[in-house]
């Protein structure tokens, strides 16, 4: 069918009933078929997923398919790609005969390895960072023009097809040496099979060129593991809440934006009084720092110790459930065995009630494993929550601790800064000015009000940073906790009601069952 027959037709959207239809259509067939959309499609299970010729233009309502690996939406009218985001698990994806101009909204995909936008509107390959798995790729008869999209496609390492069929860069001379030497690792270039011979020209055509971007990308993949692992290094930190507490971090952040106190550190004996400040105030910093360090692996001990006894204490509740249930499932099979051979009404009548009451202990003793689960996780938790609270605590009073400490460092800097500022005003009042200070730091002295109010406001922003530090450790460790624990019990609650839910629901499947089975036999 011709991708133009769509020019004069009436434009889709995705609707729920183009969706339900589309599972149906490619769900099985027959009897499985039947049984299957009697207990109910469910979008979330769906693996593949055919919507080709049906005039949609705009892609949207796919985000119950979670688990979709193959998506067919060819021969549409689709000019924007979007809507894709919760379709990680996605492998093979066909936009091929649609409208599409950009490459765009793809960053989730991840695991796509099939591509293909074959017969749109895209004038450049771009926005495929993240399809690191693409091993096939078809920008066929679209508007390629320029060689530079084939260099793009060098960060997709592990791509062996590549269809550029119908583009105007086909028409660059050299073309195809341009690609075998910048994608050495193509084996195919429009669905043929990329030669030795075409290789061994490319290599020595475009040689020198290649050695250097090869030496510029080994430089640049050097230079992105070094920042990853200074990025991984830092996300610790943060995760510790002590990110740049282990340097002069915070003291330089202090001086940073404190013009006045720049110019305070050129009176005398300021400038030794700022070594020594520094020194201690860098040293009480890391003592934080390494504090920081241990208490998070204390916490992450914690968690990880309070995990391992939650799914401890559930798969023993779960493997004692699953014994019983596999002992009720011997009654189930002779139940069904002696419904068929039994003849007389009331011996029916009373080998149902038996089974019946079968199903109420089933039902009893697995509600009964719930309660007991329910109240072993309780005293868990509870632990736990205690536990890592005052973990947290202890760390912000000791954080707290220390930056006292700061502040007292702080407080006596400022007070020999106010000194050594006094005794200035004083020799400049007697004529006895150093001559040696710069214009800007003399002309804080035409007044006691002016020195003075700018030794207050060096000490006032000094004092505001190490404020900020502590509100902003402080914050997000009770955040953090705060947030650990709502978790846990909303964790443990969605558990308990999925549960008992399950519960319910299996024993309706048993009475359901044993009554249908019943009306067959009569």
């Amino acid at each position: 069918m011709s991708h133009h027959l769509y020019d004069s037709v009436e434009p889709n959207v995705i609707t729920e009933e183009m969706l339900l239809l589309a599972v149906d259509e490619q769900g099985p067939k027959g009897q499985a078929g039947r049984i299957a959309r009697e207990e109910g499609i469910h979008f979330h299970d769906v693996k593949q997923l055919d919507l080709d010729y049906r005039n949609v233009w705009k892609i949207e309502n796919l985000w119950q398919f979670t688990s979709l690996t193959r998506l067919q939406l060819d021969n549409n009218m689709i000019e924007k790609i979007e809507g894709l985001e919760c379709l990680v698990h996605l492998i093979w994806l066909d936009l091929s005969f649609n409208k599409i101009e950009v490459i765009e909204g793809l960053n989730m995909l991840v695991k796509l390895e099939d591509l293909s936008f074959y017969h749109n509107r895209i004038s450049k390959i771009e926005n495929m960072d993240h399809q690191k798995n693409l091993q096939f790729l078809s920008v066929g008869h679209n508007n390629v023009d320029q060689l530079e999209s084939i260099v793009y496609l060098r960060r997709l390492s592990k791509l062996e097809t590549l269809c550029l069929a119908g583009n105007p860069v086909e028409q660059i001379q050299d073309y195809k040496l341009f690609v075998a030497a910048y994608l050495p690792k193509l084996v195919y270039l429009n669905y043929k099979l990329l030669d030795s011979e075409t290789r061994r020209l490319a290599s020595v055509e475009y040689q020198y060129i290649i050695e250097e971007m090869n030496e510029d990308e080994r430089t640049l993949r050097k230079k992105r593991t070094q920042e990853q692992k200074e990025d991984a290094v830092l996300q610790k930190h943060k995760e510790a809440f002590v990110e740049h507490l282990n340097g002069s971090f915070l003291f330089d952040s202090m001086f940073a934006e404190d013009t006045e106190g720049k110019k305070l550190v050129q009176l005398p004996d300021v400038a030794p009084l700022l070594v020594t400040l520094q020194s201690k105030f860098v040293e009480l910093c890391q003592e934080i720092f390494d504090t920081g360090l241990k208490e998070h692996l204390r916490r992450q001990e914690e968690v990880t110790a309070y995990n391992e006894g939650w799914h401890a204490a559930v798969k023993m509740n779960q493997e004692l459930g699953a014994k019983k249930v596999f002992k009720f499932d011997k009654l189930k099979e002779q139940f069904h065995k002696e419904v068929h051979q039994i003849t007389d009404n009331q011996k029916l009548k009373i080998r149902i009630a038996e089974y019946q009451s079968d199903i109420v202990e089933l039902h009893d003793f697995l509600m009964m494993l719930e309660k007991q689960l329910l109240e072993q996780l309780k005293d868990i938790n509870e632990e736990f929550e205690k536990n890592i609270t005052e973990m947290t605590a202890s760390f912000i009073e000791f954080v707290q601790g220390i930056t006292a400490q700061l502040r007292d460092l702080e407080n006596y800097h400022h007070e020999k800064v106010l000194e050594s500022a006094t005794n200035t005003l004083e020799r400049a009042k007697r004529n006895e000015f150093d001559e040696d200070l710069p214009k800007e730091v003399r002309m804080l002295f035409v007044d006691k009000d002016t020195i003075m109010n700018a030794v207050s406001s060096s000490h006032d922003l000094h004092l505001l940073k190490i404020d900020n530090r502590e509100d902003s450790l402080v914050t997000r460790a009770n955040k953090w906790c705060t947030g650990l624990i709502t978790q846990v019990h909303r964790e443990e609650k969605s558990r308990n009601r999925n549960r008992v839910s399950e519960i319910h629901q299996y024993v309706q499947h048993l009475r359901a069952a044993a009554i249908k089975r019943i009306m067959l036999e009569e």
